[in-house]
């Protein structure tokens, strides 16, 4: 990984492990690692994960390996989320009490997404 690539790496690592309240030992059991040292050493920078690990990490924390990464500022479940709601819900997208047109409820759509997965 380059210097950044790593950089954002452990810092997402670590704010996802801490946003969660799991102690590292705890991620370390989630994965299957026999010690904590291990997936420390991947928050430490002294390790990097192969491709089968950073994918187990990626889907324990519910996000892609993009975003580990810092390929991709958007965790998982702002457009699995996102995406389910606006789908439910297209058909009651009102501005101003007016209900949106199909036209109008494609453009909401694009400024989603250029918000949520274009915008870096």
């Amino acid at each position: 990984m380059s210097d950044n690539t790593q950089n954002s790496f452990i810092q997402r690592l670590i704010n996802l492990h801490d946003n969660r309240n799991w102690s590292k030992t705890e991620v370390a059991r989630k994965l299957g690692l026999s010690s904590m040292q291990r997936y420390a050493n991947y928050e430490y920078g002294t390790n990097e994960p192969d491709s089968n690990m950073l994918k187990q990490i990626a889907d324990l924390y519910d996000v892609t390996t993009d975003y580990l990464l810092g390929k991709d500022d958007s965790p998982k479940w702002v457009t699995n989320d996102l995406r389910k709601f606006l789908d439910a819900n297209a058909d009651s997208m009102t501005y101003e009490g007016k209900a949106l047109t199909a036209e109008e409820q494609k453009q909401v759509r694009v400024a989603m997404a250029i918000i949520f997965w274009e915008h870096r």
